[in-house]
């Protein structure tokens, strides 16, 4: 079985004014993400949101000595960013799971094994943003949990270019990862 997640693709990670944007970079996979995400729905994958949430004035989260104030509970920050956040918004009810995550890594304090486990699935499609922090944490740890996974190297992105190519060789070469995009 198969389950798609998509990661911090939201307004604060990838708007013009977002609080910790990766700004153009993140942009330029909006189409490809969105479209992967209706087709994930479609089929009927397992499709998670993990979604960076933290609370304002938290100075005791390890990120608020490397980080902005970022994805704040209850701001816009939060919501799923342009075409994507509308695909969501329209889909009135269509099944996916929303799931608030505090550390980089979508495994880390979060459900989201147990849910991935009591539906079978062992491979997983990893898409959002950052390809060099959140996209990487949670695929590594995807890969010491033993899922096999593919990235969408069309559809993650990072504000650091040397990072994001250090970050898509990594799932391939030491994740054994599936590392493809759309026309290629």
């Amino acid at each position: 079985m198969e389950a798609a997640i998509i990661i911090d693709y939201t307004n604060d990670f990838v708007a013009d004014d977002g609080k910790l944007t990766c700004g153009e970079h993140g942009q330029s996979v909006e189409e490809r993400i969105t479209e992967l995400t209706e087709s994930w729905i479609e089929k009927g994958l397992f499709t998670v949101f993990a979604v960076d949430a933290h609370e304002a004035g938290d100075t005791y989260h390890p990120e608020s000595a490397l980080f902005p104030e970022h994805n704040i509970i209850g701001t816009k920050g939060r919501r799923l960013y342009g075409a994507l956040g509308d695909l969501v918004e329209s889909m009135n009810g269509a099944p996916y799971y929303w799931m608030d995550k505090t550390r980089y890594s979508a495994f880390a304090g979060t459900d989201l094994e147990l849910r991935l486990r009591e539906r079978g699935v062992t491979h997983l499609h990893l898409a959002g943003v950052c390809t060099d922090i959140c996209v990487l944490h949670t695929a590594v740890d995807a890969y010491n949990r033993g899922f096999s996974m593919t990235i969408h190297a069309d559809a993650v992105q990072s504000f650091d270019q040397e990072g994001h190519a250090w970050a898509l060789r990594h799932f391939k070469q030491t994740l054994g990862a599936d590392v493809v995009q759309k026309n290629g």
